[in-house]
């Protein structure tokens, strides 16, 4: 499995495809195989101030709004996020861009001489994160902003111990990989934890006990919201305020949701690194993510149709999700109905998302997705049984429908995967 004849290095498609074979499971959480590999690469000690953010939902905005806040102070910084929704590329960005196809192969190459001298394979996760990691080093960032995959304590991300670790939330998803209660996956959350850094726990629930057990062997100063740190909306709705026991910041609200924005803000002021409350509030502003309560307008034929990309796919994501549709129809009152192209992943848990969107939704139009993992039209059906259902042959054609069908007080919600998203971006490019 190891001794796999050279590549042509001269394709980003090639490697990746390269890394989907050369491990025998997509993911294998451990990191026996990756620590020697990421040792002789000389990347576990980076020379950067490094920020870790774990959690079920919230982690991409937490992450992009971190970077964007570092990029705005002037800092060189390093952003790996997963997964991608468009381009691979989009996982590793330096100064809030991606980075190029050739960045990404000169780091694989690296990778690959790296773990053939160490005789061991790497999954697809564990490589290119790994990827990450070199480019970051060679590219001097002062700061590195990482998203972990999957869990926490035994994700590849985890071989980098961080200067201050962030924990967004808990919620019950990748349950066969993780456990199925909070506190089992609470207790692999925690695994980012280290001795005596900070450690900010930004969920709007009751702080996992795992989580405070760990903070407390670690000597690791925990800051929990709504405990050590506020937030609350401005009277005026254009701004925000956030505060500690020693301070108080107005600072605008941004694209991305303000639970994560707050906790980004809570884990820049935690951090050893100078940052200005201007500097805060233009990275807060700058902050976008694709596919994370994305509001857009689509012009079809001679009207234009809101249409609301939102990759919440588990009950904890979609319970967010529509707390941010709710306060979006407060303030867009033309509004009154919502339309969905839905799809999901027969793993996650379809039954209850269902069950939360329906008193929002008034007609679903499903479609299958194009990927292993893809749920099937009798599993979408059988959830949505007592809904207005409308089946089509793919995403595309579904979102087609909602574009010519929808009337004036209607929006239309793309949601259930990113892979729901990302068919229907391929279909918009495909247009323009």
């Amino acid at each position: 499995m190891n001794n796999i004849a050279p590549l042509n290095t001269d394709s980003l498609q090639t490697w990746l495809n390269y890394w989907s074979h050369v491990h025998v499971t997509g993911i294998d959480l451990g990191l026996e195989r990756v620590i020697p590999v990421a040792e002789a690469l000389g990347v576990t000690k980076p020379n950067a101030k490094v920020f870790t953010v774990a959690g079920t939902n919230g982690k991409g905005s937490t992450t992009t709004t971190l970077a964007a806040i570092l990029n705005a102070q002037g800092f060189n910084v390093g952003l790996y996020q997963s997964p991608h929704i468009y381009r691979f590329n989009e996982r590793v960005k330096l100064a809030g861009q991606e980075v190029s196809d050739q960045t990404l192969i000169d780091a694989f190459v690296l990778v690959d001489a790296a773990r053939r001298q160490c005789d061991l394979s790497l999954s697809f996760f564990e490589a290119t994160t790994l990827a990450a990691f070199v480019i970051f080093k060679q590219m001097n960032c002062d700061v590195w902003v990482l998203e972990v995959g999957l869990g926490g304590r035994l994700d590849v991300v985890n071989v980098i111990d961080p200067d201050v670790a962030v924990i967004t939330n808990i919620g019950l998803d990748h349950t066969d990989w993780l456990g199925d209660t909070i506190e089992k996956i609470a207790f692999e959350k925690a695994g980012i934890i280290r001795p005596n850094i900070p450690v900010v726990f930004g969920g709007l629930q009751q702080l996992p006990l795992a989580i405070k057990t760990k903070a407390q062997q670690c000597q690791a100063k925990l800051h929990v919201v709504n405990q050590d740190y506020f937030y609350d909306y401005a009277a005026d709705g254009q701004t925000w305020n956030f505060a500690t026991s020693g301070l108080t910041l107005k600072l605008p609200l941004g694209q991305l949701a303000l639970e994560n924005i707050s906790t980004a803000v809570a884990a820049i002021l935690l951090s050893d690194l100078t940052v200005t409350q201007h500097a805060i509030a233009q990275g807060i502003l700058q902050a976008r993510l694709q596919g994370r309560f994305e509001v857009e307008t689509i012009h079809h034929k001679t009207q234009d149709k809101t249409v609301i990309f939102d990759a919440g796919h588990n009950p904890h994501g979609v319970e967010f999700l529509l707390k941010q549709l709710r306060k979006f129809m407060e303030y867009n009152k033309q509004y009154t109905e919502v339309v969905t192209v839905f799809s999901m992943l027969t793993d996650k848990d379809i039954e209850t998302v269902v069950k939360l969107l329906k008193n929002t939704v008034l007609k679903w139009k499903i479609a299958p997705l194009t990927v292993p993992r893809a749920a099937s039209m009798d599993q979408l059906r059988s959830a949505l049984q007592d809904e207005t259902v409308e089946q089509f042959e793919n995403v595309q054609a579904a979102f087609l429908s909602a574009l010519e069908e929808t009337k004036n007080n209607q929006l239309i919600l793309v949601c259930g995967s990113f892979h729901t998203l990302e068919a229907v971006w391929e279909y918009l490019e495909e247009c323009q």
